[in-house]
């Protein structure tokens, strides 16, 4: 990366002045280049990708912009994103992060964020669609959660597998499962909350001053359980996280029993990136879930 050249693109897409004086590499990441800049104008954190990525950056910030204006869970504000020589980026403000923080704030952060609930007559869903990872999350507006998570959710993701060599007996028991959906919700109307969309522990922290951070999101409005229940799915939260959630949104006594129906999304997911093991975790997780019966809690 030329970054004299790439400081012309900055100042013109942001239409001011800035110079980069060093880019440092950032570890970490699975999908983009990560960089620290020091400019003209402080420190900035900047993503790279190939040309294709710019519909990933674009709606990162457009999700990084929903989590700010919703004054609950402090993340990175993005700056601006576009092409420079074939390459996509996205610039935010850079925060100086740690692992180590007060887990019980992130929990009532986590459940500021789900009290902000869209009511309108479709309320699941998202103004566009985006992505977790690399995957196109599909995010078309639903008046009921049930129909939007088995065909907006499941259904895509099991449609994808068969594409990447899954079993058809992964497709044909997920459509079973998703025609089961609503024996999950005999006493539960979820609101259309706020979600972050992809919350496992790589995508919180706390800056050095003791603030919860939450990044790369995929967002949109949904069972506030989902969240939740991807907190739970890679760890990284203590129980002090669920405690601090409970004192502003206590959690539905039936989540335990929702909460591998929502994971299965994730586990798919991890099948059509990843491969391995995945699509036999997820065939498993179909299976119990066909198995049980979650209308008798």
């Amino acid at each position: 990366m030329d970054w004299s050249e790439f400081s012309n693109t900055l100042s013109t897409t942001l239409k001011r002045e800035i110079q980069i004086q060093t880019a440092a590499p950032v570890a970490g990441g699975d999908i983009h280049q990560a960089y620290q800049l020091h400019t003209s104008e402080g420190n900035y954190f900047l993503k790279l990708n190939r040309a294709q990525s710019l519909p990933m950056f674009e709606t990162e910030a457009h999700n990084l912009e929903a989590i700010t204006h919703s004054h609950s869970f402090l993340c990175p504000k993005p700056i601006g994103y576009g092409l420079h020589n074939e390459q996509a980026w996205l610039l935010m403000e850079h925060l100086q992060l740690t692992s180590h923080g007060d887990d019980a704030q992130r929990g009532r952060d986590l459940a500021l964020m789900h009290h902000h609930i869209n009511h309108k007559p479709q309320p699941f869903g998202w103004f566009e669609d985006n992505y977790i990872g690399h995957t196109l999350q599909s995010n078309h507006w639903h008046s009921d959660w049930i129909g939007f998570y088995g065909e907006q959710r499941l259904r895509p993701q099991l449609e994808l597998a068969q594409l990447r060599g899954a079993s058809r007996s992964l497709y044909d028991q997920g459509v079973q499962l998703i025609e089961k959906l609503p024996e999950w919700f005999h006493n539960y109307q979820p609101a259309a909350s706020l979600l972050h969309g992809d919350l496992w522990g790589g995508n919180s922290a706390f800056t050095t001053e003791g603030d919860a951070v939450v990044f790369d999101p995929a967002c949109y409005y949904g069972d506030r359980e989902t969240d939740l229940a991807m907190t739970e799915l890679f760890g990284g939260f203590s129980s002090q996280f669920y405690i601090g959630y409970n004192e502003v949104f206590p959690i539905d006594e039936g989540y335990q029993q929702r909460k591998p129906l929502y994971n299965l999304y994730h586990i798919l997911n991890h099948f059509n990136l990843f491969g391995g093991h995945y699509e036999h975790q997820a065939e498993k997780m179909i299976t119990q879930l066909l198995s049980s019966n979650p209308s008798a809690v």
